[in-house]
């Protein structure tokens, strides 16, 4: 029988710093980065590896679909059989996993190829993003954790604001398999820095693992899962179709902009997030549900406006960035010594939210239109507010 779980801090073994290690952060920062940068590309350079391996631009974009049904699907099998590992020596295993795969899919003479590298880099990302979080949090003390979270998690935003646009125009520049030869040598580089920066900690002790279905009957994780769901459905039925969203505006002739504008302000949610996240997590979130719902609904009422829109999509940027860190934050606190495992059902929750909301919004799509897909996302939201609030042990303040 499974020992009890620490639930108290999300870190039981976090050193006592004064200070927030930055170095090391900022390397857990990039690793999101590089990982997240990894999964898009193929969606930023659809038109040349489509041209040179002799496939459809469908099938390009089916390579970012497998990376994310593959995370899905194996971050929590994958997390549970990896337990023991020591967390070091299992974050920089996948770091160089990123930087096999890029590489790999810069040198493949064929499609099949690429596709089975990039199923594997989907594994490897489900086990990096249930990692990521409790590592940083294990870096400082429990009541600065959702900060120190909130640093390692900007490099989502980062990544679709800037390392998208900068890796397709290097693909545009010079090819596409020169975008992912940098993408792995990058990764490389990482690895290197994640070693030198990095603080060790252990894997969990077997007769300390408690199952999964223990950790899933925590007070509050089920309600934090289905907080991520509606949340996430809620963004993704709309962001999935922000350029026919634009199109009343006349933005999507500046589509690169309006993406622009929503990662810079994603940003800025992120460190909004990263700031009054340890102190106010239930308000935050409800914040975070109540900015995507009034972004929504801005686009439902004015979506011919293009300052309206600006703004909506700004807004939109705020709410969306904050909420890895709010909704990772939750599941730590929750499962304590057991944090990883707890993430990993939120990597398959998010990850599986994904594809389920690029589903609904075309079907929205094609049934009512581009005018039903905000309509649709604020509904979604709505039922992830109500859920937020009415759950006692989902966003508890820290003790």
């Amino acid at each position: 029988m499974a020992s009890p779980i620490t639930a108290s801090t999300p870190a039981v073994d976090a050193p006592a710093r004064e200070r927030l290690p930055v170095n090391g952060l900022l390397a857990l920062a990039s690793i999101v980065f590089v990982g997240v940068v990894t999964e898009i590309l193929p969606a930023g350079l659809l038109p040349q590896m489509s041209a040179d391996l002799g496939v459809s631009e469908a099938q390009i974009g089916w390579l970012v679909a497998a990376y994310a049904v593959t995370t899905a699907a194996t971050a929590i099998p994958l997390t549970a059989l990896t337990r023991s590992v020591p967390r070091k020596r299992l974050l920089l295993s996948l770091v160089v996993g990123f930087a096999l795969v890029s590489g790999i899919t810069a040198i493949a003479g064929d499609y099949t190829t690429i596709l089975v590298a990039r199923t594997v880099g989907g594994m490897l990302a489900g086990l990096l993003w249930a990692i990521a979080a409790g590592y940083a949090m294990r870096m400082v003390r429990p009541e600065r954790s959702g900060r120190a979270l909130s640093i390692a998690m900007v490099g989502t935003p980062l990544a679709f604001a800037f390392g998208l646009p900068i890796a397709t125009t290097l693909g545009s520049a010079l090819g596409w398999r020169a975008a992912f030869a940098v993408l792995a040598g990058l990764a490389l580089l990482l690895a290197v820095w994640a070693a030198l920066a990095l603080p060790a900690f252990p894997g969990e002790r077997a007769g300390t693992r408690p199952g999964l279905r223990t950790v899933l009957r925590l007070p509050g994780l089920i309600a934090v899962l289905a907080t991520t769901a509606a949340f996430v459905l809620a963004h993704n039925v709309a962001y999935t179709y922000i350029a026919p969203l634009v199109v009343a505006s006349g933005l999507d002739r500046r589509l690169d902009v309006v993406l622009l504008v929503f990662g810079v302000f994603a940003v800025a949610g992120v460190l909004v997030s990263g700031a009054l996240v340890d102190r106010h997590l239930r308000a935050m979130v409800l914040i975070a549900a109540a900015a995507l719902g009034a972004a929504m609904v801005a686009l439902g009422f004015f979506a011919a406006q293009p300052v309206v829109v600006y703004g909506a999509v700004a807004l939109w940027g705020v709410a969306y960035g904050g909420a890895p860190t709010l909704l990772q934050s939750a599941p730590a606190r929750i499962a304590g010594s057991a944090a990883d495992v707890a993430q990993s059902m939120v990597v398959a929750t998010w990850n599986g939210s994904i594809a389920v909301g690029a589903f609904l919004g075309g079907l929205v799509l094609d049934s009512a239109g581009v005018g039903g897909l905000p309509w649709i996302a604020l509904a979604l939201v709505a039922v992830a507010a109500l859920i937020a609030s009415t759950s006692r042990a989902a966003f508890a303040p820290l003790a």
